[in-house]
């Protein structure tokens, strides 16, 4: 229906400046905005297109409007204001006054009737002027839109209100500052209303659309960077993570990817989502506690890895009392919820290597009891594989070089590597022999830790010598060489 509207306004459009030779004038701005006449205007352009689309628009106000005049008809241009009942939107409409006939006036019948209009006029409204001014064309108060005509005819319209009126009415493009906005109100009002959740929902989905491109396109930097500021200059973020357990899924995996994307974006060579997070650090603890929600573990997990590639955050959430909870949180039950806990666990000790060190400097001793005991040596075999091979990316980072030379002087730690290369998993065999040879290469060993590598040499030697890889790997056995060598050479002399 609408394309047909806009088919047959182009047609009569086109025919009129065919047939007069006259292209069409500039827009020119209505005076008065609250005039009557505009008023009418406005409401036939919100009722036809209720007719059309099946809406139930109210119209609240006339923003703004402009008009345009070729030789056989008027355009009214308007912005104006409609509510749904439940909230309102700016809207753009273009009204077309339609031809009725023209006629050809003489020099004295045009005189004569202007001098008419103007005795007639004393005692009218203006809205009444206009009305009439509309019918005729010409008269000697001429409202802005129209135009008078050549010096021997005037053109005749039709009334602006009437029923043949053309109107092409399209909602007014939002932008991202827009959504964030409405998103933003829609939060601090969300309940289990089906309308509100509906609007949410629809928000939640242009913004990721924003961010993340679609089959179409690809993000706009200009509309990221104007969503991320909108976003973070206000508490966006802390309303998003409270209402989160209200959203349906797909709405909370909407949300999810929304914030993470939005930890990326910079805006003007700045991420002005750490900033926001400086300030807003307890969001955190809602995150962390989220492990223990089994509805929105993995949400506020996928949040919470995002935030922690801010070293301030990762920081924060190092030094916290919710530190020592992951130990629990990766030997939930829950294979889906630990696992994610363990990825956010990784996330924490390997990216920041700085920070890193020294959270391990300052928390030796609690940090690597509960890691041994609870993780190296978990009935669980998963937890067992991905807690060596962490192990291991740790040691091995020379940022950590203190603490791997503190941790290989240990005979409690050697005893528990050694448990884990006699595992029947090659997997984690392979994984306890990276950590092992640092103990075997450790060139000012303890005496206690030569004593257990020479009372275990023979057992030590032929484990070694059967350990191997499925691919060939030059570095592993060059490494396995070296460390067969070391033990080797060791005798009791060293004792001393």
């Amino acid at each position: 229906m609408k394309v047909e509207c806009v088919l047959v306004v182009f047609v009569v459009f086109a025919l009129a400046v065919a047939e007069t030779e006259i292209k069409p004038s500039v827009w020119e701005p209505i005076e008065d905005i609250n005039d009557p006449h505009v008023t009418e205007i406005a409401n036939f352009a919100v009722k036809k297109y209720d007719e059309e689309n099946g809406q139930s628009l109210k119209l609240e106000k006339v923003i703004k409007g402009d008009t345009e005049e070729v030789r056989l008809a008027t355009f009214y241009r308007l912005t104006l204001s409609a509510t749904n009942g439940s909230s309102s939107n700016n809207y753009e409409a273009v009204v077309e006054g339609k031809y009725r006939k023209r006629q050809t006036l003489s020099t004295e019948s045009r005189r004569k009737k202007l001098s008419q209009t103007s005795e007639r006029d004393c005692g009218k409204s203006k809205s009444d002027r206009v009305r009439e001014e509309a019918e005729i064309g010409v008269c000697a108060s001429k409202p802005k839109g129209l135009r008078r005509g050549s010096s021997s005819e005037a053109v005749v319209y039709s009334p602006p209100d009437s029923p043949t009126m053309k109107s092409l009415f399209k909602s007014k493009p939002r932008t991202p500052s827009d959504i964030v906005r409405q998103t933003r109100d829609l939060l601090r009002l969300t309940n289990r209303d089906d309308d509100k959740m509906a609007d949410l929902s629809k928000n939640l989905r242009e913004m990721k659309s924003i961010l993340y491109g679609n089959s179409e396109s690809e993000p706009v930097p200009e509309a990221c960077a104007q969503l991320t500021q909108e976003f973070f200059k206000e508490n966006t973020l802390r309303l998003l993570i409270q209402c989160l357990p209200k959203l349906n899924l797909e709405a909370r995996k909407d949300a999810t990817q929304i914030v993470a994307n939005l930890q990326r974006q910079q805006v003007q060579s700045k991420l002005i989502a750490s900033d926001y997070l400086e300030t807003n650090m307890d969001l955190m603890d809602v995150l962390i506690s989220g492990y223990e929600n089994m509805d929105m573990a993995l949400h506020y997990g996928a949040m919470l890895r995002e935030c922690i590639r801010h070293q301030i955050v990762a920081r924060y959430v190092l030094n916290s009392s919710h530190m020592k909870k992951f130990f629990d949180y990766i030997q939930l039950p829950n294979f889906d919820i630990a696992a994610d806990a363990a990825a956010t666990f990784k996330e924490l000790l390997t990216r920041h290597k700085s920070t890193v060190a020294e959270f391990l400097s300052k928390n030796y001793e609690w940090f690597f009891a509960e890691y041994n005991s609870k993780l190296l040596e978990s009935s669980n075999y998963i937890t067992r594989r991905q807690a060596v091979k962490l192990l291991g990316d740790m040691l091995l980072d020379r940022s950590n070089s203190a603490v791997m030379t503190q941790y290989v002087s240990s005979r409690d730690n050697l005893r528990i590597l050694m448990n884990l290369l006699r595992e029947s998993s090659k997997s984690i065999q392979i994984e306890a022999f990276h950590v092992f040879k640092l103990f075997a290469a450790n060139q000012k060993k303890p005496a206690d830790i030569i004593s257990i590598l020479v009372a275990n040499r023979s057992k030590l030697l032929r484990l070694l010598g059967d350990l191997k890889i499925d691919k060939e790997d030059e570095q592993f056995e060059a490494d396995k060489a070296q460390v067969i060598r070391e033990i080797a050479a060791l005798e009791p002399r060293d004792l001393a």
